[in-house]
């Protein structure tokens, strides 16, 4: 009677055990245990308990695609010129103010031309009864025979040289005259007014940003794929959600042995100013363009220890499975990638649910590839 007490009282708690558990999974896991067991199904000829996951599937086809060389430019000012004095003088006054735009040709600043002024009309007066003397003495030789060649030819040589002196002091007075060399914006100054200035003394900076730049390098390797007229896309990570279009206006003719990259240009329009000198591009260059080729996504495509592989939906006596197929892979931009080999048309891809897979597992199609 002690020994049918104790292994009655066993039984009840282990009852009372296996009750609390069933309770715990009905209340804390239920919905992962349905989950589970809804993946669990047996299939005819599998054995009890063959796993299915639900995957979404795309059917392989042809498209097309671009393949892009990328790199990194810096943005540079289409002009970037400094202006010198040419004249010694002191600085006048400026006519406009910095940051202000000009056009070619306007005058930036005036050297003062106090001394060369007075010059200037002493050399036209000289100049002028030079050409006079000159002229009437050709004509009474011509015309009457009167006086030397010898005489002529000294005249002339003397009003030549007044000429001479003439132009140069007006060509010294022109240059009195700081003006725009381009179109642009006057973007810094070196000097104030009332300051004395030699030639060669930097005045102002003159920056054309109307159009830019953009400088960077091409890795050797695509050395034959990139020339000039080739058009570039054009992004900043300042200007989110803006893209511009350039053309490659210059190829270098040698690669640079510090990086083994070719340097290009790329002129860029750039008329709402948004785009700055200095500024990091991010360039994109048409390589080739690929028409009939398998594109597929990136994140499909699986890495293994001898490659790449992704997985696909066949059917196995009246069963859908998985088979893992090995690719080679071609060029791929952002989230596409071309397949080279391993991949037919037709072919049913797995696009969801391929990392839950093996090769062999059943699978339910569920999903834009519609449910069996």
């Amino acid at each position: 009677m002690h020994g049918d007490g104790w292994r009655t009282r066993v039984l009840a708690v282990a009852v009372l055990g296996v009750g609390t558990a069933m309770a715990s999974c009905s209340s804390g896991d239920g919905a992962e245990a349905q989950a589970a067991a809804a993946d669990s199904l047996e299939r005819p000829g599998s054995g009890m308990g063959a796993r299915v996951v639900n995957v979404e599937i795309a059917p392989v086809a042809p498209s097309s695609f671009v393949d892009y060389i990328r790199l990194t430019g810096e943005v540079e000012a289409f002009h970037d010129i400094t202006i010198s004095a040419e004249e010694s003088g002191k600085i006048a006054r400026f006519e406009v103010e910095k940051g202000a735009s000009v056009a070619q040709g306007d005058m930036i600043a005036k050297i003062d031309d106090a001394v060369l002024v007075p010059q200037v009309d002493e050399a036209r007066a000289l100049a002028s009864v030079a050409r006079e003397q000159y002229e009437r003495q050709r004509r009474l030789l011509d015309e009457e025979n009167v006086g030397s060649e010898i005489v002529v030819l000294q005249l002339k040589s003397t009003y030549e040289a007044a000429a001479a002196r003439l132009t140069l002091l007006e060509e010294r007075m022109l240059r009195t005259e700081i003006r725009a060399p381009v179109a642009g914006i006057f973007d810094e100054r070196f000097v104030e007014a009332g300051e004395l200035v030699a030639p060669g003394t930097p005045i102002a900076r003159v920056v054309a940003v109307r159009r830019v730049k953009v400088a960077g390098g091409v890795p050797e390797r695509y050395a034959l794929d990139i020339q000039s007229g080739d058009t570039a896309r054009i992004t900043f990570d300042v200007l989110p959600g803006r893209e511009f279009v350039g053309t490659i206006s210059f190829v270098g003719a040698t690669i640079d042995p510090a990086n083994r990259t070719i340097p290009i240009e790329i002129v860029l329009d750039n008329r709402e100013r948004l785009v700055k000198p200095n500024m990091v591009a991010n360039v994109q260059v048409v390589r080739e363009q690929l028409q009939g080729v398998i594109v597929v996504p990136q994140d499909v495509v699986l890495r293994t220890e001898d490659g790449y592989q992704v997985y696909l939906v066949t059917e196995r006596e009246g069963q859908l499975r998985t088979a893992a197929r090995p690719v080679v892979l071609g060029p791929g931009y952002g989230n596409r990638v071309v397949v080279r080999s391993g991949l037919a048309l037709g072919d049913s891809l797995i696009v969801v649910g391929h990392r839950l897979v093996d090769d062999g597992s059943y699978v339910r199609i569920v999903g834009a590839g519609g449910e069996r």
